[in-house]
């Protein structure tokens, strides 16, 4: 009868080989989480910016945000499941958020996902949450009784829209961009009643004041 420990591979060589491919793999999901949360952190600031018109400010953070993201991919490439474990593309999502908010408040031109080097769904959900940060920026014009500028944001809140409203795939292959779409038609629909309505106010003001002498 042979000899069992002479036909097996010593365990004490198995299992270290085997603690360093954990050991790895979990040095890449730390760098990963932290990573990401520092991008949604940064993100967020950004967008704080963008309301200031502190663009500079924001571009500075949103580049910072790449950067870490970067780090963050390289270390998880290795390691698909960790990398599409979800946590990295709530972070994508937040970043596109932010340079789409960034770029369309302060004149430019809505990104591409090849220029932000994001994944598609990660971009589709970033620009329709950003939706959400042009109502506020369009709401903080008309509490100010300036309407400079609230007709082409909300003209570009639609276009938005518009795009999103024709992607039609399921939710595991978009990231839940059905759900997300649905909301931005909400806030679309809110914020042009509600321009909609201070211009009227305006007019009727207007109407009201007594003619010049």
């Amino acid at each position: 009868m042979p000899d069992i420990g002479e036909q097996t591979a010593p365990l004490d060589t198995i299992i270290p080989a085997i603690i360093e491919r954990f050991a790895a793999r979990n040095a890449a999901r730390e760098a990963g989480l932290s990573g990401s949360r520092a991008v949604i952190r940064l993100s967020a600031n950004a967008i704080r910016a963008v309301h200031r018109q502190d663009f500079d400010q924001a571009r500075r953070l949103v580049a910072e945000a790449r950067a870490v993201r970067d780090s963050a991919v390289a270390a998880m490439r290795e390691f698909p499941d960790i990398y599409y474990a979800g946590f990295l593309h709530d972070a994508q999502k937040e970043y596109a958020e932010a340079e789409t908010t960034l770029a369309l408040l302060s004149g430019g031109v809505i990104p591409t996902p090849e220029e932000l080097a994001v994944e598609d769904p990660a971009y589709l959900n970033g620009i329709a949450e950003a939706v959400g940060e042009m109502r506020r920026m369009l709401l903080d014009r008309l509490r100010r009784g300036s309407y400079d500028g609230c007709e082409e944001i909300l003209a570009a809140m639609d276009e938005i829209y518009a795009v999103l409203v024709t992607i039609d795939f399921p939710d595991a292959m978009t990231g839940g961009l059905r759900r997300t779409t649905d909301q931005t038609r909400g806030i679309l629909e809110k914020t042009r009643g509600d321009l909609t309505m201070a211009i009227l106010q305006r007019e009727a003001m207007a109407a009201m004041r007594p003619p010049e002498a």
